[in-house]
């Protein structure tokens, strides 16, 4: 099952839409026709017990596509699949290859964790702004986990139960702020510096420790890599995460990046992102999230 969070065309206000092989299927519109109670909420629909009631109305819809009403995508603007999350964690230096590019003789021995905040939140086909502040802006395909209830130290052998599904991130990252202290923080959390989507997977959707990710830079593909090239696969990042804080509905964890990056390569040919730059980061079974670039003002 695939969520989106979207507007609809001259309107302002977010709807939550479930993706079918027909079209979005309106989750209040739904509701309201069929009398199936749903909240138009994707963050409320990941704290209640609402599958059930959202299949039917999937199935309903399926069976009665000449009789109801679908989104066409084309009409849609895109929102975050998750927003105003409590927390977005990240994880760094997560894939081998990526260590090595990174210059690191050895891989970490525990997940290396910052945060990104609610500013940095954008959305599929949203326009990127590159801080004027930096020169050296890059990308970071990345599996993003969705936290589904509130948990604090579970097990490694629970902890994919407390996963609600997944999605994919771009970790924009301006690599001259985000190494000008000893905090990566400058670099790593500016406006739109995070943009998730296009939809949110539920977890029985996918194989989660084996899926293709690819990222691509204006079409040439830049990074290519499996979640099974994991450091630290998703069951041992939920755990060790909820070993130092609690985590709730709605969370978001990005996984980390394999190589490829712009900061990978050897100075003298690192071509770093810049206006009218376009990435895509593919994921095997999470479709595809696609953003453009431009030099703030």
């Amino acid at each position: 099952m695939k969520f989106i969070q979207y507007f609809p065309a001259n309107s302002n206000d977010i709807q939550v839409g479930i993706l079918s092989d027909l079209g979005i299927i309106d989750i209040r519109e739904a509701s309201e026709t069929l009398g199936i109670q749903v909240p138009n909420q994707l963050k409320a629909i990941i704290e209640g017990a609402y599958k059930d009631r959202i299949q039917q109305i999937l199935d309903y819809y399926t069976h009665h596509a000449h009789e109801v009403n679908f989104v066409d995508a084309d009409t849609i603007v895109y929102a975050p699949v998750i927003h105003n999350p409590e927390k977005i964690i990240c994880v760094g230096l997560n894939y081998h290859d990526h260590v090595s590019e990174s210059k690191i003789s050895d891989d970490p021995e525990e997940p290396v964790l910052f945060s990104k905040f609610n500013n940095a939140l954008a959305s599929h086909h949203q326009v990127i702004p590159l801080n004027k502040h930096g020169e050296q802006f890059d990308y970071e395909g990345e599996l993003v986990v969705v936290i589904g209830k509130t948990v604090k130290n579970i097990s490694h052998s629970e902890a994919l139960d407390a996963v609600f599904g997944y999605s994919i991130a771009n970790d924009v990252s301006v690599r001259d702020l985000q190494f000008k202290s000893g905090q990566w923080l400058l670099g790593k959390t500016n406006d739109l510096s995070a943009p998730v989507g296009p939809y949110l997977t539920t977890k029985d959707e996918v194989d989660i420790n084996n899926l293709v990710i690819k990222t691509y830079r204006n079409g040439a593909e830049v990074q290519s890599a499996s979640t099974k090239q994991m450091i630290f696969k998703v069951a041992e990042i939920v755990s060790y995460i909820s070993e130092y804080m609690t985590l709730q509905a709605g969370d978001i964890i990005l996984t980390g990046t394999p190589s490829g990056v712009v900061l990978g390569y050897p100075e003298g040919q690192q071509d770093w992102l810049k206006t009218g730059d376009e990435i895509s980061i593919e994921i095997e079974g999470l479709d595809r999230l696609t953003n453009s670039f431009e030099i703030e003002g």
